[in-house]
């Protein structure tokens, strides 16, 4: 790639692209200033103003591109082509035009761009050259030609439709250390993702790839390009990217907003709730049954359970007179209500109307009136004492409080449904829910937002908001309850459903993508991919992760990687009393051996305490992944956080303590595995499990 004779010359170009961007941001600028030269005015006025601030500041946002590479390749169209002959196109971050209005940049998610990420030697899309630019910053390291036809140097082979596309360029970026964030791979993209990401906003796409693939990256990308293409309807509806945990929010938080859209909401499912949620978590009986889609029908029982007639009559007096609601009227009004009303709260009113119209019918005299009655009786004690009975207006916290704080209810709403083991689990005590978060956990958020759908809004609350798009990162793990919460988030059904069913840890894993999509939107047949080349991950690291595989998930095949040979990972024994020491010692050899790369200390929950005080006592300058995220050289990471990071070295700790604790424990351990872009070691003192225990697959022992 270097030493290429066009380098002098496309530097050049770079650098009036760049020029040209800056120009653009200058513009953009002085709309702002002329916009606040009057700052008086009609409210109208200020209204517009406030219009124009929020344009000025989503462009200049689009315009900045930061450290990165504004241009990344050329396009050379064949003279011969009639649509576009000879026409030559650089491609870049984000469009950028000169002066006159001339493109100086085409933006990659421009039609014109497609040929870039598509072309073959079979279907050339009408090019003669493409070129790849290898950029460190704003700097051009090397030129890769790619010709399609015409000329010698790296013709496309036409035999070959999986062939890598810019191979130097994009083994440069492989080859770079990680910075603890998610770096875009826009000028690297690869025809069966670029498949993904152009693919038509409408209905449900599922992406399935095995690790290193570039799964998330690709849902990524495919955000920032309906973003593009349909900026109308999207823009007002909203986009929103779902991931597994906070830890992993900090780590893609860059990609989107390299790529020109900063507007993109990033949440995790307890985002998505007004109820406040603590991190406690439940045990792994209460988790699953939780998640089970049965829980529908428990809690549609538990909300019918709360609309109940009068146990006795209801006699209060009214002056002279008593007035009386008896038990067999109370039962009209209670199922009148139900025929009438599709959510719980809105059916407060008709059973408050039928129970004034019931006691002024029960009067002697006929001047009383339901108004009269509701003016005089609405704050007696009896009276709103039987109305709660009989109709209690509920928050989703309420219902569930009562509700799990009860054993009988609990039998009462499950109908059958649930086991006793399984009423057990979701037992607790009404103390808990005095603690700070009202003891929610994760997997509470679901059943908080089911019990919305079933109860309605409380006075002037809001109803959730939804979305034109949503991405569902590490998809695989979200329960069926969950998922039809996120089903719920969205307007028309339109999603990027991300995942590996080999990487499922959740207490409900799916065996198959099947299982997934039978909660989300059906108003379109879904599409399926699958991604099966390992771009990230070496060779050598997949082959002893392969070995995990077929017990995992026996009917998914490993991914192919394009990275040949690599490190092989070490399996390092070590005595009990000498395990925290050793870890402390390897993770600063490791340190040493990825240069400004990061490191990753991947330990079983019941280890966190232990290794981190082993870093701490032997002076390893480290940080907690579940308090500070990644920022830190070597970061200390419970597996349950590791799912979709990439680091250059991993230091996977008691394996055999991993597929014991995790609820899919064999599939843990090969998420841990498959993390490390350079470097993979294996720690342990106790037993290993018996498929990293054969000796073809423990590699070398460490010194």
């Amino acid at each position: 790639m270097a030493g290429h004779p066009d380098l002098e010359a496309e530097q050049a170009y770079l650098d009036h692209a760049q020029a040209a961007l800056e120009a653009a941001r200058q513009r953009v600028l002085g709309l702002r200033r002329l916009a606040e030269t009057a700052r008086e005015g009609t409210h109208q006025a200020r209204v517009e103003r406030d219009v124009v601030e929020d344009t000025i500041r989503a462009r200049l946002a689009q315009l900045d591109t930061g450290d990165a590479s504004l241009v990344f390749g050329r396009l050379d169209f064949d003279p011969d082509d009639p649509r576009r002959p000879g026409d030559r196109f650089y491609i870049g971050r984000v469009a950028v035009a000169d002066a006159d209005q001339e493109p100086v940049v085409v933006d990659w998610r421009a039609p014109v761009a497609e040929p870039f990420y598509r072309a073959t030697g079979r279907s050339p899309m009408g090019l003669a050259r493409r070129r790849h630019f290898a950029t460190r910053g704003r700097q051009l390291l090397g030129i890769e030609d790619e010709h399609f036809g015409l000329g010698t140097e790296r013709p496309v082979d036409e035999t070959d439709e999986t062939a890598i596309s810019g191979q130097g360029a994009l083994f440069a970026a492989l080859e770079r250390p990680r910075s603890g964030q998610l770096g875009d791979i826009v000028g690297t993209i690869q025809s069966e993702q670029d498949e993904i990401i152009r693919s038509e906003l409408r209905g449900v796409v599922v992406v399935q790839g095995g690790p290193g693939t570039g799964k998330t990256v690709v849902a990524l990308h495919r955000a920032a390009y309906l973003l593009y293409t349909h900026r109308f309807p999207l823009e007002g509806q909203g986009v929103l990217v779902v991931g597994p945990n906070r830890l992993y929010l900090g780590y893609i938080e860059r990609v989107l907003p390299s790529l020109g859209e900063a507007g993109v909401e990033l949440a995790v499912l307890a985002d998505l709730v007004p109820e406040d949620v603590g991190d406690r978590r439940d045990h792994p009986l209460a988790a699953k049954v939780k998640g089970d889609v049965r829980m529908v029908e428990v809690l549609a029982k538990a909300v019918a359970d709360r609309q109940r007639p009068l146990r006795a009559d209801l006699v209060v007096g009214f002056g002279l007179q008593s007035l009386r609601c008896d038990v067999a009227t109370s039962r009209a009004l209670v199922e009148g209500a139900r025929r009438r009303v599709r959510r719980h709260n809105a059916g407060r009113r008709l059973v408050e109307r039928g129970l004034w119209k019931a006691l002024a019918a029960s009067a002697r005299t006929d001047d009383v009136a339901p108004a009269m009655v509701r003016e005089r009786l609405r704050a007696n004690e009896e009276v709103r004492a039987a109305l709660e009975w009989m109709w209690p207006v509920l928050r989703p916290t309420e219902l569930l409080r009562d509700l799990f704080g009860s054993r009988a209810l609990l039998r009462l709403a499950s109908d059958g449904r649930l086991g006793p083991h399984e009423i057990e689990a979701l037992h607790r005590p009404r103390e808990v829910a005095a603690e700070p978060g009202g003891g929610w956990t994760g997997v509470d958020v679901a059943l908080l937002d089911e019990a919305r759908t079933f109860l309605g809004p409380r006075g002037a609350e809001e109803e959730p908001r939804s979305y034109g798009h949503i991405v569902l990162d590490e998809a695989q793990d979200l329960s069926p309850m969950e998922l039809r919460l996120l089903s719920r988030r969205s307007l028309g059904g339109s999603m990027t459903v991300v995942g590996d069913i080999a990487q499922a840890t959740g207490a409900l894993a799916p065996t198959s993508w099947d299982d997934v999509l039978a909660h989300l939107p059906d108003r379109r047949a879904p599409r399926v991919h699958e991604l099966t080349i390992a771009y990230r991950t070496p060779a050598a690291v997949l082959t002893l992760a392969d070995r995990v595989l077929p017990l995992a998930a026996p009917k998914l095949r490993p991914p192919r990687s394009v990275r040949p040979g690599g490190e092989p990972p070490q399996v390092v024994e070590v005595a009990v009393a000498q395990r925290g020491l050793r870890v402390a010692e390897l993770a600063v050899r490791e340190r040493a051996a990825v240069g400004e790369g990061n490191v990753a200390v991947v330990v079983p929950e019941s280890l966190v305490d232990e290794v981190g005080s082993a870093l701490a006592a032997g002076g390893v300058d480290h940080g907690r992944a579940s308090a500070g995220g990644l920022g830190a050289q070597v970061t200390l990471v419970p597996v349950r956080l590791v799912k979709g990071l990439e680091l250059d070295a991993v230091l996977v700790v008691e394996p055999g303590r991993i597929v014991a604790e995790e609820p899919q424990g064999l599939r843990s351990l090969y998420v841990a595995l498959t993390r490390a872009t350079r470097r993979l070691t294996v720690v342990h003192a106790e037993a290993l499990p018996e498929v990293l225990a054969a000796p073809e697959a423990s590699g070398p022992q460490a010194p």
